[in-house]
């Protein structure tokens, strides 16, 4: 004969089923936490793609359309023709240059995922519990 469950096993399978949900709500604010995170790292790669993409651009047309002109501009100086040329293939990718340099600058101030970093590491038992807990941790900027 089955007897009825005791009052110990019951709330054994309650807090089993509060755990349960527990976790998922973890790994749903989790989930969200790192999404928020790579939309903003997103938005910036895009950012430092767009400077590379201008570079590009930029030192295209200079070289096609003001190259020769410069270069002219320069012969009716008195510089040599091949002089000429040089210093103005050399001027535009001087330009170029800059413009990457301030693209590589753009992508090393990515954060990364942080916090979602942080939180992972305090569930497997990392030192950084507390801080997570504290609700001091930065915010994410949209």
């Amino acid at each position: 004969m089955a007897t009825p469950p005791s009052q110990q096993e019951e709330s054994l399978g309650t807090l089993v089923a509060q755990a349960t949900e527990q976790i998922s709500a973890l790994v749903r604010s989790e989930i969200e936490l790192a999404k928020a995170e790579l939309k903003f790292d997103a938005k910036r790669v895009g950012t430092a793609a767009g400077l590379f993409g201008a570079a590009a651009f930029m030192a295209h047309l200079c070289l096609i359309l003001a190259s020769f002109a410069i270069a002219y501009a320069l012969v009716a100086l008195g510089v040599w023709q091949w002089a000429a040329f040089a210093l103005v293939t050399l001027l535009y990718l001087l330009v170029a240059g800059v413009l990457v340099l301030i693209g590589v600058r753009r992508l090393k101030g990515l954060t990364g995922m942080r916090r979602t970093t942080r939180t992972l590491k305090s569930l497997r038992g990392g030192s950084d519990a507390a801080a997570v807990t504290s609700g001091t941790e930065e915010q994410v900027k949209p």
